[in-house]
C-alpha cells in the first residue's frame, strides 16, 4: 500500500541548463527543489491567509461579517523540513521559501523550536476564490 511518500526519483542532471546561467540558452521544463530529510531541521510553519473570504464583509448589509470568516486563515504545519542553514535564524529574520512565499521568524521561536510565519504568499488567493 502506498503511503504517498516519494520513494524514488528518475531524472537526469544537466549542469549546462542551470537557471540563471547566462551561458545557457537552453530552457528546461522543470526544476526539482528538495531538502535532504536526514540533514534538515524541523520547524513549525504558520501559513496565514486572508481573515475574510469576501473582499468587503462589512459591505454585505444582509449578513453578519462573521459569516465571512475564512476557516483557512491560519494553517499550522508541524515538523516541516527546512534547510540546515536556517538553524541560526532569529526572530524578525526574513526568508523566501521557494514556490511558497515570504516568511519571517516568529518571536515564539526558541533554541529548540523554530517558528516561521508566512507574511506574503506567492499566489493571489482572491483570484483563486473567484474561480
Amino acid at each position: 500500500a502506498s503511503t504517498g511518500n516519494i520513494e524514488e526519483i528518475h531524472c537526469t542532471y544537466d549542469p549546462a541548463s542551470r537557471s540563471g546561467d547566462s551561458a545557457s540558452n537552453r530552457k528546461v521544463k522543470a526544476t526539482i527543489h528538495w531538502v535532504s530529510a536526514p540533514h534538515a531541521i524541523d520547524a513549525e510553519v504558520r501559513l496565514y491567509d486572508r481573515l475574510f473570504s469576501h473582499e468587503d464583509p462589512a459591505g454585505q448589509k444582509d449578513h453578519d461579517f462573521r459569516e465571512f470568516l475564512n476557516p483557512d486563515s491560519l494553517k499550522v504545519l508541524n515538523n516541516c523540513k527546512l534547510e540546515p542553514s536556517l538553524a541560526k535564524a532569529e526572530p524578525g529574520n526574513k526568508f523566501q521559501f521557494q514556490r511558497v512565499g515570504y516568511f519571517c521568524v516568529d518571536p515564539d521561536s526558541s533554541e529548540n523550536k523554530l517558528v516561521f510565519n508566512r507574511t506574503v504568499a506567492l499566489k493571489d488567493t482572491w483570484e483563486k476564490m473567484k474561480r
